[in-house]
């Protein structure tokens, strides 16, 4: 009996040293990527840019090609943490490639893309996605690049190496990316970094046209770090303004871009922190919300990942889109209903001019 105590207090003390020794790797290996870093563009393009000629742009959260309509993610009370397989990913991302390409965007973002992670299998989704579209300048700007985590146990999500990938056929004079604001308590172990990257396409009348891709914080519950966040992409874009330039912000703001969003939507349960209503009084003068025909049309951008996606049952919103200066005219704008095939996310298309 002494015997087997002793063995039992042995492999307490040990397991109480290996929960020791993996808190303080996650802590002590923990760093925020820089803020204000340079990226390199990878180019091919020398197409110009004009004033009063259509193009269009699209925004796509991909959402690191995992979420197929029969997934859900444990973070938001589903069951999953990596992606069903290694060809599920392939599978995906061929549809995610394919579903862009059949946009004809000028310019495109993404955000979620892969480098290397565990949740991915290591397929590099920001250079098979760069790969397809040959003949766009490209940038890719890292939002994290995250220890090993794990949890949940019986299949950690491992470790992550995201970010945001934008495309353009105008040539790319430029790229930055800034970090956002995040908490500082242990929930940045969860809802890791965030950052937006800003690419400046030179236009024919001497001016750049502006692409901020950014994406937001979802799980943060303090109204102060959206605020801060929303504060700094908002001082990025009136620099970008006041210079002359003609900006174009688009991507995941984890905030309902519509008024009476739930109404729209038919949803009855809206507690979740990634569905509040987007501050718009806090955006710079001389910038508003893309939001023609989006309401009459009641197409969804989102679904809840608690559930695999039931039509009609699974909650749904819109949080992907694109913010314009006032220099911006907006020609169609529309929710591509891709039904989350290939992701939690439908696509977003903007066809507009730039005004002279």
């Amino acid at each position: 009996m002494k015997k087997l105590m002793r063995y039992l207090l042995m492999f307490i003390i040990a397991l109480v040293l290996v929960v020791i020794g993996y808190v303080s790797y996650v802590y002590l290996s923990y760093a925020r990527v820089d803020d204000a870093i340079s990226l390199p563009v990878k180019e091919s393009v020398t197409e110009e840019i004009r004033p009063n000629h259509p193009y269009v742009i699209t925004t796509f959260n991909i959402g690191y090609a995992s979420y197929s309509p029969d997934y859900s993610f444990f973070m938001d009370g589903g069951r999953y943490s990596r992606g069903f397989s290694e060809e599920a990913i392939q599978n995906n991302l061929k549809g995610i490639i394919e579903t862009t390409q059949a946009l004809q965007p000028d310019f495109a973002f993404f955000q979620e893309v892969d480098e290397k992670a565990t949740r991915s299998y290591g397929v590099n989704e920001v250079k098979k996605l760069t790969d397809a579209f040959d003949g766009y300048a490209s940038v890719y700007g890292q939002n994290y690049d995250s220890s090993y985590l794990f949890y949940p146990l019986t299949e950690p999500i491992g470790k992550s190496k995201s970010g945001l990938v934008t495309l353009s056929k105008g040539k790319i004079d430029d790229s930055m990316r800034y970090s956002l604001p995040i908490e500082t308590n242990f929930n940045k172990f969860f809802d890791l970094d965030r950052a937006f990257t800003v690419s400046n396409v030179p236009v024919s009348n001497g001016h750049h046209l502006t692409l901020i891709n950014v994406h937001l914080s979802a799980y943060t519950k303090d109204p102060a770090i959206q605020k801060a966040q929303i504060k700094k992409l908002g001082d990025e874009m009136e620099k970008q303004y006041q210079s002359g330039n003609y900006v174009i912000v688009g991507g995941d703001y984890n905030h309902a871009l519509l008024e009476n969003s739930d109404a729209i939507f038919q949803n009855t349960e809206t507690d979740f922190s990634w569905n509040q209503p987007f501050p718009k009084s806090e955006l710079p003068k001389g910038f508003s919300v893309a939001e023609k025909g989006l309401a009459k049309a009641a197409i969804p951008s989102v679904r809840n990942l608690d559930e695999p996606y039931k039509k009609g049952q699974t909650f749904i919103s819109l949080i992907d889109g694109f913010i314009l200066s006032d220099n911006i005219s907006i020609q169609e704008l529309s929710v591509v209903d891709k039904a989350f095939q290939y992701s939690d996310h439908n696509p977003v298309r903007l066809q507009f001019q730039l005004l002279d």
